[in-house]
């Protein structure tokens, strides 16, 4: 088919729409759609009816960014991710993160007990959700939950204080399970095969009332899943650090119960990281009071032990002062000494694989700022490594380049105390250098006196080591003590609004699909259309004139083909004389030959050909019609002609041997109403009508008759119409509806361009007047009482037979 015919066909030609008869087409329709409305905005209301409401719940919280304490460690952080060695995440992304993390999820589910779900059934209608004022309470371990197959429903009917029924529905090996037990007072123990159930009576209850509820029990893990598909959170601006949590629930308390939770948990977490590094250094310093307590405890019994030995109550004036001078350098050599012990255990805590993934212990009295400096940072980017594997797995880009950092700065660590190490011994070598001058000085003095010193010097040390480490751990303590929630609650959690189901929402959404599909299944039928079913279908294929519709009619069979009759004005005459006139209106002066084909066979041509005949005879014209269809003649069924009489085909094989006008027979419908049927089927039919004769045949038909009729053979099968339409004046081409194909009949539009055939009209045969559209857009007005009638069965015309 060629664009120019798809076009036609599809999109009307090019043709206006005309909007008013397809408006009116649509409305011809009106019970479907509004029976489509109705179902529609009933389904909706019965939906409304029995979908609980689901409300939105909100809260908002300060993320605190850090302290002062932190800012070198994140400042050279932030140095090292300029330089494209560390990919480290904003701090206020991650800690949103962790308000959405699956495990701080199943916390709070675990912690209130969400996966027990409440509900009161209510008849016609939704069910009621409960939170915590319910008659009975059950529970079941969150581990045994977690081993359910599919959620278990606990039905719980009875009167407080007095019996209580419990109906549990499971699912166990693929099969559904019941098991239903009654107990005469609560709390109880319900054992099943897929876990312990724990019956609990509220004391709120009222003694002596009726209940009916239903409890159900989900695996907390699918539970956490469910709520963090419907929690959210998001900052409040681009600018701040507050961000609003919103969760879907249908029971309010419920939600504002999630959301208090959640960030009372993420707190506790939070401030559980932030005490690491003090309760590690604790340990660090409870250990070494330990270790020194031992040592002083056995410095001040060596002294004492001395002095008892030795007699030694007072020291010479001399030894005095030639010992105040050593002293001071001895005072020297003791804090070098203690710093060279601390950097020592430090040292060896480092070196030690248990503490490869722990912080350092800080603040134990190191005097070196930069090592103090150094350690912190390794403290802090530790913190963040342990809290970046909460929300990330270990080998996320974020904590690879975290680990690599932590590797570099742990090194560098290990550089400095090597460095302090080494600067200290430096230090100490040259005390002693001082101090052996005084100890030269003082050389000949007793050395009973040099020993009580030496012993003395000693518990000096352990006393001012002793009482540092005491210190420190009050500052510790006091520092594990001090707790500075992560997160403030800015807003406390409240109803935003409903969520589902909008009733405005779904009511206009049933109302279009109510109106929009039948609407739509009306244009999708009409497009599916691929028969002609009118002249609206004809007019948007072609412009090929229409000179007339012939209606369906009922007593055709018993009538016969012939469906019209002299003197009588029923609809098929009235019709046919509304067709006669046409076509006279269109033969000019002298033209008397009318052609009569269609796209296929069964279309009526021969119907529509002979009642045209014989309505141009009712007027006294002389009229013959003859018989051109020589593949499959129908003229002799139709005024029962035998067959075996010679006819047209004779003439055009041997014109000289027969005489036309005597094969020309008349009718049994009107004396005016002559028949020339097709004869014998030649071998050759196209060669026949191509052949002269047929001009001449014509030329003496159009002498002895007024008008000349010619039945013909479908055009869209065979060529043998094209060739006899040289000598026709016009050419009535005959569609039928409901039985002509729209992409057949296309061709009408191939013949005009081509002009094959000239003065070409189109006849529109059995229209049926009982669609409505029909009857209505046809205008047959009176003629539509008739209803439908159904010609040509018996004489297989016009029906494809």
């Amino acid at each position: 088919m060629s664009d120019s015919t798809y076009n036609d066909i599809f999109n009307d030609g090019g043709k206006p729409v005309d909007y008013k008869a397809l408006i009116f087409e649509y409305l011809l329709h009106w019970p479907i759609i509004l029976a489509c409305l109705i179902l529609a905005l009933g389904g909706a209301y019965v939906y409304l009816r029995y979908q609980p409401p689901v409300y939105s719940i909100s809260s908002t919280i300060l993320i605190k960014q850090g302290d002062k304490t932190k800012s070198s460690a994140i400042g050279q952080l932030a140095a090292m991710q300029d330089l494209g060695t560390v990919s480290m995440a904003n701090n206020f992304d991650n800690e949103v993160e962790i308000l959405q993390s699956y495990s701080l999820i199943r916390k709070v589910v675990d912690r209130l007990g969400l996966y027990v779900e409440y509900a009161a059934e209510r008849k016609g209608g939704y069910d009621i959700s409960l939170y915590k004022n319910v008659p009975v309470h059950v529970w079941m371990s969150a581990d045994d939950a977690d081993r359910l197959p599919s959620a278990l429903q606990v039905q719980i009917n009875g009167t407080a204080g007095a019996s209580h029924e419990a109906v549990v529905n499971y699912q166990l090996d693929g099969d559904k399970h019941t098991l239903s037990k009654t107990f005469k007072q609560l709390p109880a123990v319900f054992i099943t095969p897929v876990g312990t159930l724990s019956l609990t009576a509220d004391s709120a209850a009222v003694a002596g009332s009726s209940y009916s509820l239903r409890a159900t029990v989900t695996a907390p893990s699918v539970v956490a899943a469910q709520y963090k598909s419907r929690l959210s959170a998001t900052p409040t601006s681009e600018f701040t650090s507050i961000v609003r949590l919103t969760v879907n629930d249908t029971n309010i308390p419920r939600g504002e119960d999630f959301l208090n939770t959640l960030v009372t948990i993420y707190n506790d977490e939070a401030n559980d990281d932030k005490n690491q590094v003090a309760m590690h250094t604790a340990q660090f310093i409870d250990e070494r009071i330990a270790v020194i307590n031992d040592e002083l405890g056995v410095t001040e019994t060596e002294l004492a032990d001395y002095k008892q030995r030795a007699g030694i109550t007072d020291l010479s004036t001399d030894a005095q002062q030639a010992l105040q001078g050593s002293s001071e350098y001895e005072q020297k050599r003791a804090d070098n000494t203690n710093q060279l012990r601390l950097v020592g255990d430090l040292r060896r805590y480092l070196e030690d694989p248990a503490n490869r993934d722990e912080v350092i212990p800080a603040n134990v009295g190191l005097t070196d700022d930069g090592l103090s400096n150094i350690v912190n940072q390794y403290n802090e980017m530790m913190i963040e490594r342990k809290r970046l594997l909460r929300t990330s797995k270990p080998t996320s880009p974020a904590v690879i380049s975290l680990d690599e950092a932590i590797a570099a700065t742990r090194t560098t660590v290990l550089t400095t105390v090597a460095n302090v190490e080494r600067t200290l011994q430096i230090t100490r070598n040259n005390l002693d250098l001082e101090a052996g001058k005084y100890r030269t000085r003082i050389s000949n003095a007793p050395r009973q006196e040099q020993e009580l010193r030496n012993i003395s010097r000693q518990q000096e040390i352990k006393a001012d080591l002793y009482l540092m480490l005491l210190q420190k751990r009050e500052e510790n303590a006091i520092t594990l003590a001090a707790k500075a929630n992560n997160g403030r609650t800015v807003e406390t959690p409240r109803v935003s609004g409903l969520v589902a189901p909008n009733g405005r929402n779904l009511y206009m959404i049933a109302f279009v699909l109510g109106l929009g599909i039948p609407v739509g299944g009306i244009w999708l039928s009409r497009q599916l259309r691929f028969r002609i079913e009118g002249r609206t279908d004809v007019e948007r294929i072609t412009d090929v004139t229409v000179v007339g519709d012939i209606p369906q009619v009922k007593e055709a069979d018993k009538k016969g083909p012939i469906v019209i009759s002299e003197n009588r004005n029923e609809i098929m005459e009235e019709v046919f004389r509304s067709l006669r006139t046409n076509l006279q209106y269109m033969l000019q002066e002298g033209q008397k030959v009318i052609l009569f084909t269609s796209t296929s066979s069964g279309e009526g041509k021969s119907f529509t050909a002979t009642n045209l005949a014989a309505s141009f005879a009712f007027m006294d014209k002389k009229t013959v019609i003859v018989g051109l269809d020589i593949r499959k003649p129908t003229l002799g069924h139709i005024f029962s002609i035998d067959k075996h009489l010679p006819g047209i085909t004779q003439y055009l094989a041997a014109p000289s041997e027969y005489d036309l006008l005597s094969l020309c027979r008349p009718s049994n419908v009107s004396p005016n109403l002559y028949v020339l049927p097709s004869g014998a089927l030649p071998p050759n039919p196209t060669e026949l009508v191509a052949r002269p004769s047929l001009e001449t045949a014509i030329g003496i038909l159009r002498q002895h008759f007024d008008y000349v009729i010619l039945d013909t053979a479908p055009i869209g099968m065979v060529t043998d119409t094209q060739l006899v339409a040289r000598i026709a004046d016009l050419c009535v081409y005959v569609c039928r509806a409901d039985h002509t194909r729209k992409s057949e009949f296309a061709l009408i539009n191939d013949i005009r361009h081509d002009k094959n055939i000239s003065n070409l009209c189109i006849l529109i045969n059995g229209i049926n007047m009982d669609k409505r559209k029909n009857g209505y857009y046809y205008g047959y007005g009176k003629y539509g009482k008739y209803g439908k009638y159904g010609y040509g069965r018996k004489y297989k015309y016009g029906y494809g037979k």
